[in-house]
């Protein structure tokens, strides 16, 4: 490539045929032809060797082609094809300067290079510039009629929609006035154009359909140096706008884009060196496919770069874009739109908009879809920042409404519609103009996450007041149920049935006025107010069926506290003067009681007959009898394992584990009976101080001597007298009666310690005539004193051993025995 003051030159295709694309290339920007679009033009020149073409060139646009020394001799200057920008002309005007034809140093083999040259610069240039001798104008053998023909030949392989200008431009014009020889030049034009063979549909086409046909003559440069000078100058004048309607290249149709320059040529000769028709209109369609492309791909890889998108692209992955939809939508335009924004060199429109529409279009619309496909994630991840902000704002403000007291419909369809609405703004922000993207599906994932969120809110509310309900229902009905089963009475059962009732009722008042503020239908209010009721009920039968799992202690402590306290709830202290065996009845009939209640749950209004068969199978002793007798022939009322008219659901206890408890109830409580008859024996023992009949009868009867010997002798009974006043004495000092209450062996060992000191004690005071102190607590305030101090430990000590059954069991056998089957 070749630079001069305001000229830049390239070879473009060399002597070979060989077509130098990097050439171009450099030779294109250095020009800065990308820049022009369609306003520019091409123009050739063909002619015989050594007709002055490159001289004339270098004189009208000011190029650098190299021209022949004529003091060489006149030989090939010009190889191949020159190409050249014209230097002061606008628009930019390109200049190919051909291999001069009829030469000898391609000899006769040069009509192929010379076909192919000619149809190159038919189908490149908008103006082809014939160069002609003056002197060969209407001769028959003149150099320019084989030029002519070729070009008018290959005109038939060339299918433009467009005309070409033909400016013939006559050499070393002569005396004879242009106007003379204009119409012999377009005759001999018309009649070669008519002698060329054509196709059978354009045999009547005229030349003018083809070609506009403009001659122009110019005097010697060699002899008219300035004269000739002068002529070219003007003829310059009609090179500027050369574009414009009117102008020497004023047909644009088929024009390539000036970026599509350099390929539409390449192109172009590899056609032309393949020897095939040369189709201009699919050739256009072509480079426009691939210009387009290449444009497209350009700016799709300038987009990715771009520094405010991939600040975007970055920013959007940790968090939402404030203005995302506005931004990325003004980077698209400023992309595809042709409108100037400040970024010419990355709009798509702007560099296409030569090429063919069809193609421009299908090719923005590719590129459009190209970055909206490369925008996508970034979009998506941008609503999903949107969707999960939205939800997370719905759900703290939802708790915060709830919180608040709000009813839970209210706040829900509230909430609901306050934050959809939001997403819609974010969503609104987040837009982006070129896309026509469904994005329904964020939002209506968006609305099945407040949806789920709300259902799973209500489920945890309703089972957070359900359990607060049934808490309390816990706290209302556990203790009282425990405590009426614990003295179950005939009235237990009723009285449950209406705590529970109450209870209930109270409950489901309050869930009822709760559950208003969550807008639920009736089935389902029902169904929870129906699983409380149930829940209440299972309360109260859990609680049965805890307290039947210990019925064999409660019915013990019960047996325990009547047979151990009187009706004032004091211990019992066996005197002998009870009715052990109505006491143990009246205990064992009360410890029956509870085992029936305790058989099975009554919640209905259903009568049984439980409590008559177990009194009387367990209770009623001649019955027993007879039906022991009858075994035989009647079965065991509670050899069953179900009660009449009591379903199994309601059975705590079954009548075999009745009979079973009974036993056991009896086996374990047979103990304490033995041994309050045990005590009853002892007391009466330790309480009786006269002998027997018989010893009274042995004494009267074997001492009747000594008796009358005592009445015969007043001072044996005098002395006797004094030893009964001294035995009355330490008897009721040392309390001989009260000390015996706890048995033999306890009374002689406190015997044994008090008899020595109170002997002492009471001789002193009759040596000292006082009188002595009386043992009546109720005359002696002292004593009583004493008394209550150390005699209420002995006194609960023989209310123990007595209860305990210290004595032996022996002495109370045949009364224990008696007691057996009651």
């Amino acid at each position: 490539m070749k630079k001069s003051d305001g000229c830049c030159s390239t070879h473009l295709i060399d002597g070979d045929g060989t077509f130098n694309d990097t050439g171009l290339e450099h030779f294109i920007k250095e020009v800065k032809l990308g820049e022009c679009g369609l306003s520019y033009a091409v123009v050739s020149i063909m002619g015989p060797q050594s007709s002055g073409k490159s001289t004339l060139l270098n004189n009208l646009f000011g190029t650098n082609f190299r021209e022949m020394d004529a003091f060489k001799g006149r030989s090939q200057t010009t190889k191949g094809i020159w190409m050249a920008r014209c230097a002061g002309i606008e628009p930019c005007t390109l200049v190919m300067d051909l291999e001069g034809t009829d030469g000898r140093e391609r000899g006769e083999d040069d009509t192929a290079f010379e076909k192919q040259s000619a149809l190159f610069a038919l189908a490149v240039s908008d103006i082809v510039l014939i160069n002609m001798w003056c002197h060969d104008i209407g001769r028959e053998q003149a150099a320019n009629k084989p030029l002519l023909k070729t070009v008018f030949q290959v005109m038939m392989r060339l299918f433009s929609p467009r005309k070409t200008t033909l400016m013939f431009v006559i050499r070393d014009k002569t005396r004879t006035p242009l106007e003379n020889l204009e119409p012999v030049l377009r005759e001999d034009i018309e009649k070669i154009w008519d002698s060329v063979p054509k196709p059978e549909a354009l045999k009547e086409t005229p030349l003018s359909e083809f070609f506009n046909v403009e001659v122009v003559a110019l005097s010697s440069y060699e002899e008219k140096e300035e004269q000739f000078k002068e002529q070219v100058a003007t003829l310059r004048q009609r090179f500027f706008h050369s574009i414009a309607p009117g102008g020497l290249a004023g047909d644009r149709r088929g024009v390539v884009p000036a970026s599509g320059f350099s390929f539409s040529a390449q192109e172009i000769w590899k056609v032309i060196k393949e020897n095939k028709d040369l189709d201009l209109p699919a050739h256009k369609v072509m480079v426009a496919t691939v210009r387009c492309e290449e444009i497209a791909n350009e700016k799709c890889s300038i987009f990715a770069a771009n520094e405010e998108w991939c600040q975007m692209e970055e920013a959007v992955q940790s968090g939402p874009v404030s203005g995302f939809g506005k931004k990325l939508s003004a980077i698209l335009n400023f992309t595809l739109s042709d409108i100037n924004n400040g970024f010419s060199n990355s709009r798509y429109d702007a560099e296409a908009i030569y090429f063919d529409g069809g193609v421009r279009s299908a090719k923005r619309k590719q590129l459009e879809e190209n970055l909206l496909q490369l925008v996508q994630p970034a979009h998506q991840s941008m609503l999903g920042h949107i969707r999960s902000g939205t939800l997370e704002n719905f759900k703290e403000a939802f708790e915060k409404a709830l919180n608040a007291g709000e009813g839970f419909s209210l706040a829900a369809v509230a909430c609901t519609q306050n934050y959809m609405a939001q997403f819609d703004e974010g969503h609104a922000d987040a837009v982006i103009e070129q896309a026509n993207w469904d994005t329904s599906k964020a939002r209506d994932k968006l609305r099945r996450d407040i949806d789920a969120h709300i259902t799973s809110v209500r489920a945890a509310k309703l089972s957070e007041l359900t359990s607060s309900f049934e808490a309390k229902l816990n706290e209302a009905l556990l203790g009282p149920v425990g405590a009426l089963l614990d003295g179950a009475t005939s009235e237990t059962w009723p009285a449950i049935k209406k705590l529970m009732q109450r209870e209930t009722e109270s409950a489901v008042a309050g869930i009822s006025n709760a559950l208003s503020g969550f807008d639920m239908d009736k089935q389902s209010k029902d169904k929870i107010l129906t699983s409380l009721e149930n829940y209440a009920k299972g309360v109260v039968e859990a609680k049965a069926r805890e307290e039947a799992g210990r019925v064999l202690i409660l019915m013990k402590e019960r047996f325990s506290i009547l047979f151990s306290h009187d009706s004032d709830s004091m211990p019992r202290v066996w005197t002998g003067k009870e009715d052990i065996r109505a006491i143990t009845k009246t205990a064992r009939t009360a410890s029956l009681k509870l085992l029936s209640v305790m058989a099975a749950i009554r919640l209905d209004d259903d009568v049984d007959n439980i409590e008559t068969t177990l009194s009387s199978a367990l209770m009623d002793t001649k019955n027993n009898a007879a039906v022991k007798d009858r075994s035989i022939t009647t079965s065991d009322p509670l050899a069953s394992s179900s009660w009449e008219e009591i379903p199994s659901s309601r059975t705590l206890i079954t009548p075999v584990q009745c009979k079973s408890l009974w036993r056991q109830f009896k086996s374990e409580t047979e103990h304490a009976v033995t041994q309050a008859i045990s005590a009853q024996e002892a007391h009466k023992r330790n309480n009786n101080w006269l002998p027997p009949p018989w010893a009274i009868v042995a004494l009267v009867v074997l001492g009747f001597n000594e008796f009358m010997t005592l009445l015969r002798n007043p001072l044996y009974v005098g002395g006797v007298f004094a030893v009964f006043l001294l035995i009355k004495a330490l008897w009721v000092q040392l309390d001989i009666s009260g000390e015996f209450r706890n048995g033999a062996l306890p009374g002689l060992l406190s015997l044994s310690t008090k008899f020595l000191p109170t002997t002492m004690n009471l001789i002193r005071r009759l040596a000292e005539g006082q009188k002595p102190m009386t043992t009546d607590p109720r005359r002696n305030p002292a004593l009583a004193s004493k008394f209550f101090q150390n005699g209420s430990s002995s006194f609960s000590d023989s209310s123990s051993s007595a209860s305990s059954g210290i004595t032996s069991p022996k002495e109370g056998n045949e009364y224990s025995s008696t007691l057996k089957d009651d």
